[in-house]
C-alpha cells in the first residue's frame, strides 16, 4: 500500500543531518517525487519528537516518518506506541541500528528510494520502567550497566562533530575501572549478577557489532545477554567475540530468551539506557509489549515471519 501522505519528524540540529543537509533535502524531494505529501515537523528540544508524534496520531496522520538516528526514532515511538499509525524510518544518524537490522539503506537518499517497496508489520516493542522515571518504550534494546555508563561519558559536542567516534572514546575512557553490579531476575526465575545486561530485540549493536545473535525484531520476546565481569578489562575479549557475532561463546557471558526482567543494584548506582539514550537508573523492570506498533520495513525483513 503506497503512502499518500506522512508527517516527517526530524531534529534540525542533529550533527548527521547538518553535515549532509543536501543529501537529506534530496531524500525529502525523492519522497515527494513518489507522490507522498509531506508535513515536515522539526523538533525544538529533547522530547519534542514524542509530542509531535502524539499530535500527528491524534490529528489522523496516515503515517509518521522518523528522520534521524536511533534516538530520534525512539522519541517518535514513545509518542505513538499503541496506535495503528505506521512508522517508517529515514536513517540519518551515526549508528542507524534499525536500518542495519532490517535492510534499510543507511544513506537517507538511498533509503528514500526504498519506500515504494516497504511492507508493514505489526510488532512488539520493549518497555522500561526505571526508578523515578516515566515508562520508556524501545524498539531495539535496553541496556543495564556498562553501556549506559558509557553514554553518561559521551561528549555531546564531539558526538555532533564525529558521530560514533564519541562513543568509542567514552568507552575507552573507562578502561580499568571496577564496575557496579546488578541483580537481574528473568521471567523464568533465573537470577544473574552482571555488570552489563542487554535486553535486545535486534542482533545489531551500534552499527558494528552483533551481541545478541539470536534476537529477532519480529518476535514477541527479547534476547538477554549478560556479562559477568567485575572490571572493564574482560570486555576487550567480549568485544572481540561481538565483532564476529560470537559474544555468547566467550567465558563469563550468558544468553537466553525472556519476556520480562527485574533489575536491582547490588553495590552502588547502576544506570540504564534504551535505544542508545540514557533512561535513568535501577531498580527497573524491562518487559515486552506485544502488538504495539506498525513498522514499515523492507519486504525481505517482513518475510521472516511465518
Amino acid at each position: 500500500m503506497a503512502l499518500r501522505s506522512a508527517v516527517l519528524i526530524f531534529n534540525p540540529n542533529a550533527g548527521a543531518i547538518i553535515r549532509r543537509r543536501p543529501r537529506f533535502d534530496a531524500a525529502l524531494a525523492e519522497l515527494r517525487r513518489q507522490g507522498i505529501s509531506l508535513t515536515v515537523a522539526p523538533t525544538r528540544s529533547p522530547g519534542h519528537a514524542a509530542e509531535l508524534a502524539g499530535n500527528a496520531v491524534a490529528g489522523g496522520a496516515e503515517a509518521i516518518i522518523a528522520a534521524g538516528g536511533d534516538g530520534t526514532v525512539n522519541e517518535v515511538l514513545n509518542g505513538m506506541a499503541g496506535s495503528r499509525v505506521p512508522l517508517a524510518v529515514l536513517p540519518c544518524g551515526p549508528a542507524n541500528v534499525l536500518a542495519c537490522e532490517t535492510g534499510m539503506r543507511r544513506d537517507a537518499l538511498a533509503a528514500a528510494r526504498q519506500f515504494p517497496e516497504l511492507g508493514r508489520s505489526r510488532i512488539a516493542v520493549g518497555r522500561l520502567k526505571a526508578a523515578g522515571a516515566a515508562p520508556r518504550y524501545f524498539l531495539l534494546m535496553a541496556g543495564v550497566g556498562l553501556d549506559a555508563e558509557v553514554l553518561r561519558h559521551v561528549d555531546l559536542d564531539l558526538k555532533r562533530r564525529w558521530g560514533k567516534l564519541a562513543y568509542w572514546m567514552a568507552g575507552f575512557s573507562l578502561a580499568g575501572r571496577a564496575l557496579n553490579q546488578a541483580r537481574v531476575a528473568t521471567s523464568d526465575g533465573l537470577v544473574l549478577t552482571t555488570s552489563f545486561a542487554l535486553a535486545a530485540r535486534v542482533r545489531n549493536y551500534g552499527g558494528d557489532l552483533a551481541i545478541a545473535a539470536g534476537a529477532d525484531l519480529l518476535r514477541d520476546d527479547f534476547e538477554l545477554v549478560a556479562f559477568r565481569a567485575k572490571t572493564t578489562w574482560p570486555y576487550l575479549a567480549y568485544l572481540g567475540g561481538a565483532a564476529i557475532g560470537q559474544a555468547a561463546r566467550i567465558p563469563g557471558v550468558e544468553a537466553m530468551r525472556a519476556t520480562s526482567l527485574r533489575c536491582d543494584p547490588t553495590n552502588g548506582p547502576v544506570f540504564v539506557q534504551v535505544d542508545g539514550e540514557p533512561a535513568g537508573e535501577l531498580p527497573a523492570r524491562i518487559e515486552t509489549v506485544p502488538d504495539a506498533i506498525t513498522l514499515m520495513l523492507p519486504r525481505a525483513a517482513t518475510s521472516r515471519r511465518s
